[in-house]
């Protein structure tokens, strides 16, 4: 269940691997500069290398008997950037350091969720489809809700099928079908429904 966070453990001082685990957890760094930039953050931003220094940061610094490395990331990345803002004059907004600390977690606000709606906008895009499309995809009849689900929480398990499932815009079907069980008709019916839940 820890699989990443031993796979954080296990880079040492391997630069090659450290290379491909931060291409690997890209959309992840710049998920969480948005969240606190509060606007989608682009690589060519200043904020981008903020947050990669910081993600790098967090990977040697990261200890495994303290928890989950994505929530200690979000943490750093969190921290670095709100010091850049204030450095440069942008962030006014109290920050309760403390508590991100102890619980990981980001207070959600009206404006983080409007942010999260055009972030998920952006991200849907991508694969071809919008929001509002999910109106008509997503699952009525229990069964299918319940194969959606399998679906998703077997994605959810496979964090390198997910990056691949990124770079490849598109369901991995063929394994999904072989792993899970779930006919090929609800996941071509329901794809929208299960990327954008995944």
């Amino acid at each position: 269940m820890r699989d990443i966070d031993q796979m954080v453990v296990n880079l040492g001082d391997n630069s090659q691997k450290l290379d491909e685990f931060i291409d690997q957890h890209e959309f992840f760094i710049i998920k969480c500069a948005s969240k606190t930039a509060k606007h989608y953050i682009q690589k060519d931003d200043d904020e981008w290398s903020v947050a990669l220094a910081a993600f790098s940061e967090a990977i040697k610094k990261y200890d495994y008997g303290r928890g989950s490395f994505i929530s200690f990331a979000e943490l750093m990345i969190h921290r670095r950037l709100v010091d850049y803002f204030r450095i440069q004059g942008r962030y006014s907004a109290e920050v309760a350091v403390d508590s991100i600390e102890n619980h990981a977690v980001i207070e959600v606000t009206e404006n983080n969720l409007k942010f999260e709606i055009e972030a998920i906008s952006q991200v849907l895009k991508s694969y071809g489809f919008t929001f509002m499309d999910l109106t008509t995809c997503s699952p009525k009849a229990q069964k299918t809700k319940n194969a959606c689900g399998k679906t998703i929480a077997y994605l959810l398990e496979k964090p390198m099928l997910i990056n691949e499932m990124g770079k490849a815009k598109r369901l991995p079907i063929n394994i999904i079908e072989k792993n899970v069980g779930v006919p090929r008709k609800i996941l071509d019916r329901h794809r929208k429904y299960i990327i954008a839940a995944t």
